[in-house]
């Protein structure tokens, strides 16, 4: 669970290798419900990084590994502290990345550990 509001969302799938790219990544950041996107574990430090200097380093996003496996992971936090983290600590298998949309970091982020 990414702890993000889920009411409303966009589903982006893979963005582009490098045409267009920087097109999607700008029309994303002026969303303003979530957003979710598939992400190689090969480009996603990079990627976070690039999406940080585009749509601020203080949008909570969530990384997802995994999912619905047996080692099911998800990371939340800002995108500049998860482009850290994955640039330190390269990951392995299928990755989602749910981003907040804009104004979103104005409400309080769900923690889904929490009953």
């Amino acid at each position: 669970n990414s702890g993000l509001p889920c009411d409303r969302f966009y589903f982006e799938g893979f963005l582009p290798h490098k045409k267009g790219r920087l097109t999607r990544l700008t029309f994303l950041s002026g969303l303003t419900c979530t957003f979710v996107l598939y992400e190689s574990p090969f480009r996603l430090a990079k990627s976070l990084e690039q999406m940080a200097g585009i749509m601020g380093p203080d949008r909570m996003a969530c990384v997802s590994r995994e999912l619905t496996k047996l080692f099911e992971e998800n990371r939340r936090g800002t995108l500049a502290e998860l482009a850290k983290h994955y640039h330190d600590h390269p990951p392995k298998g299928e990755i989602v990345v749910t981003i907040a949309g804009t104004g979103q970091n104005d409400v309080n982020v769900i923690d889904p550990d929490e009953d």
